[in-house]
């Protein structure tokens, strides 16, 4: 996937992507730092814990990385 065929709604947060594929977030970390998958600044967004939702990432890859792991 290129990165231009992405839309901000497209951006997702780690527990958030991790809610609509079932893929962990530790997992969805690893991928962003390997290059399997884009990650992006967030918007800063408090988490209700103290700490700031930091970074997204790209729901299509990690649905498409999904699928492939479950074929």
């Amino acid at each position: 996937m290129e990165i231009v065929e992405l839309y901000p709604r497209d951006l997702v947060y780690a527990h958030e992507a991790e809610a609509q594929t079932g893929v962990p977030q530790s997992v969805i970390r690893k991928w962003a730092s390997r290059g399997k998958i884009h990650s992006f600044p967030g918007d800063g967004r408090l988490s209700g814990n103290g700490h700031g939702y930091k970074t997204m990432y790209a729901l299509p890859e990690i649905k498409e990385l999904a699928e492939d792991l479950s074929a």
